[in-house]
């Protein structure tokens, strides 16, 4: 276990609880963020209710995500028959976004390290200065070449099983632009589908979240620029005929035939 002191910024999700709990057992852990609600201002409000189709981008997506995740499927395969919860519970700051000044506030006092980010909303504005040794975000695609939401659909989707994976990276004010820290590509095997794949990029890259933070505390740097502009897939992207068109490449063998290793890739920082 490192000794660096780390805050943590998180969603709820099983997978989400689960990479806490791995960072917390990593790390000496200060506090574990979590999102209640999200900001709804007024002027955001207006916004949506103006735009019909905008509304119904995002009624679309909580119909498509309650479709895709039913079942406790994902609470299994990251905790088994045990309920998903938190490890270090004593530790949990409620925020009703991840932008909220209580957020800033917390660093401050706190003085962490490292902020390690999974699955919250969109961090901007001062929150990005935060963390000694900055701000970590596990993303749950290969970046540059996949950003964005939906980025293990995306590669399968295009024919690129072997681009599945997660990236650590740091983050700056874009959507998953930050300097490369790590590349975790996991087992592809057939009989594989979306949803497993994701879970176990998930689960190997908080192991590697986890080796970070030793490797920050030995002294070892990590960032490379992301030279080359993948395509940022949006949430809305993603309709119904691109599902069909998945299934359709599932159906006639997709992933037949592969038997991918659990591939990771280092960003050490280059020296000028």
């Amino acid at each position: 276990m490192s000794k660096l002191k780390v805050m943590i910024l998180c969603g709820r999700s099983p997978r989400h609880l689960h990479v806490a709990n791995r960072l917390c057992a990593a790390s000496e852990p200060l506090a574990i963020v979590q999102e209640v609600g999200s900001d709804r201002s007024a002027a955001k409000m207006f916004k949506l209710l103006s735009r019909p189709g905008l509304l119904w981008k995002k009624v679309w997506r909580w119909i498509r995500d309650r479709r895709r995740y039913t079942g406790n499927g994902e609470a299994k395969f990251f905790f088994g028959e045990d309920e998903p919860k938190l490890d270090r519970p004593e530790l949990v700051v409620e925020v009703p976004h991840i932008n909220h000044p209580d957020v800033v506030a917390l660093a401050d006092k706190l003085q962490p390290d490292v902020i390690a980010v999974f699955g919250t909303s969109l961090i901007k504005g001062e929150l990005l200065t935060k963390g000694r040794l900055g701000i970590v975000n596990l993303h749950g695609g290969l970046s540059p070449y996949y950003r964005g939401a939906d980025c293990t659909f995306w590669a399968l989707h295009n024919g690129e099983p072997q681009e599945v994976g997660c990236t650590l990276h740091f983050i700056d004010a874009g959507i998953d632009s930050g300097d490369l820290i790590a590349h975790v590509s996991p087992e592809v095997k057939a009989g594989d589908d979306e949803l497993t794949l994701f879970w176990r990029a998930v689960r190997d890259s908080a192991e590697v979240y986890a080796e970070l933070f030793a490797r920050l505390q030995a002294g070892e740097k990590f960032g490379q620029d992301q030279q080359v502009k993948g395509k940022l897939y949006q949430v809305k992207d993603r309709g119904w005929r691109h599902e069909r068109h998945l299934d359709k490449l599932m159906q006639n063998g997709l992933l037949n035939g592969l038997d991918l290793p659990l591939r990771i890739k280092w960003f050490p920082r280059q020296v000028d």
